[in-house]
């Protein structure tokens, strides 16, 4: 006869108390939430809702498919709503509008000529009909294609060009009569604007990506990198020992960050010129000023990196020296750092006519530094060489940090910042 053993479960034990699992999840969304609260990570939960944004873009036009009243309306026509969401919509807001902009405008000109074009051809008939098609492909083809090719149609306008020139060929050759090019060109320009108003809702009022933003954040970190290169440069410069194990390790990554970075900003200075009104940034913002200083920031870059082949020279100078210049290089890292604070913050940081004197008198300071009668004291000629290209550089980075301050300060006068407190 065979028995069995009967083991007793203590109360609570073999299944978890609501309040552990309550517990469970809070920890869990904690985590959740500040992993998407890290900056480093900012980029892809961007790129996350962005092709979920494609998707419920991709949704709301192929109902024009899937509802049988929506499918009366439009017909096979629907199609170009999706491809219009398909091509259009793009990451950040300003780019979608230049793209859907463009291709709507294109559409227009190129079929509304193309109409007219083939009215007249079947107008004149017989052998004139193909005369003047081949004409008037010829002519606007080749108008068209010539004006791709300025830098600044290219710049802006490129895609709606290249709309153009698809759009008034399929009218112009399709072969139909002038009245059915009219009703075919209307009922595909209305799937278009559908398949445009679409993406325009989900881009701009679904966690819409500004460019401008962006581009307002890629200058303005321009400036701290910069400025911290500057200062490791000269805390590895003026620090004391020669031994190999301490010899500077000075990193290249931010300067060449900044100098590769010319595309880029150029590309979302672009994209930001066709955005609307939106948080800090209101009607004709002045980009264009954005890059003038980004041009004047990879100067900058260049002359730090210029700095680097001075830290591999065979630092004997005069410690005395060093130190004298040391004091330029931490205000010159200073003075970056308030010009990109003062963007930031969108306010008017101290004026240029009280920047530039102290600027003037740190140059006028390196001038005696590097003057004939300092430099004669040392005995060393390898010292001599070595502080002197150490100073002219940083002499080179003062008047381009002069000529930042005078670019802050005219950006100021045009967005408007508002006076520092």
């Amino acid at each position: 006869m065979s028995t069995s053993t009967v083991i007793a479960i203590p109360e609570g034990e073999g299944s978890v108390p609501l309040k552990e699992k309550k517990n469970k999840f809070r920890d869990s969304l904690l985590r959740i939430i500040s992993f998407l609260g890290e900056k480093k990570n900012k980029d892809d939960v961007r790129k996350i809702i962005h092709s979920i944004k494609v998707g419920i873009a991709l949704v709301l036009v192929s109902l024009l498919y899937l509802l049988d009243p929506l499918y009366k309306q439009v017909g096979e026509n629907a199609m170009w709503a999706i491809m219009t969401v398909v091509v259009v919509f793009e990451f950040f807001a300003g780019a979608l509008l230049s793209k859907g902009l463009n291709r709507g405008i294109g559409t227009i000109l190129g079929g509304g000529l193309g109409c007219l074009a083939a009215a007249l051809a079947q107008g004149v008939g017989g052998v004139g009909n193909a005369i003047v098609i081949g004409t008037s492909v010829f002519i606007f083809g080749s108008a068209a294609t010539y004006s791709r090719l300025i830098p600044s149609i290219k710049k802006r306008y490129d895609y709606g060009a290249m709309i153009f020139i698809l759009t008034f060929n399929l009218v112009v050759v399709s072969g139909l009569r002038a009245e059915r090019v009219l009703q075919l060109a209307r009922e595909r320009l209305c799937t278009i604007f559908m398949g445009f108003v679409v993406c325009i809702f989900t881009s701009l009022l679904v966690f819409p990506v500004w460019a401008s933003d962006d581009l307002h954040d890629s200058v303005t970190s321009k400036f701290d990198n910069l400025a911290r290169s500057i200062e490791a440069c000269s805390e590895e410069y003026f620090s004391i020992g020669n031994e190999k194990e301490n010899q500077p390790k000075f990193s290249c990554s931010s300067c060449k960050s900044v100098l590769y970075s010319k595309s880029k900003d150029e590309s979302l200075a672009n994209f930001a010129r066709w955005e609307p009104w939106h948080g800090k940034f209101g009607f004709s913002y002045p980009w264009k000023k954005y890059l003038q200083i980004g041009e004047v920031l990879r100067d900058v870059a260049v002359a730090t990196l210029s700095l680097k082949g001075c830290l591999r020279s065979p630092r004997q100078s005069s410690e005395t020296l060093r130190a004298s210049i040391k004091e330029a290089c931490e205000e010159v890292a200073c003075t970056l750092r308030e010009l990109g604070e003062s963007i930031v913050k969108m306010r008017r940081c101290q004026p240029a006519a009280l920047l530039m004197p102290k600027l003037k008198s740190m140059r006028q300071e390196l001038s005696l530094v590097v003057s004939p009668c300092t430099l004669g004291l040392l005995e060393n000629s390898d010292g001599v060489l070595e502080i002197a290209s150490f100073v002219f550089t940083l002499m080179q980075i003062i008047d381009k940090v002069e000529e930042l301050t005078k670019e802050v300060e005219e950006l100021g006068e045009l967005a408007g910042f508002h006076a520092k407190k």
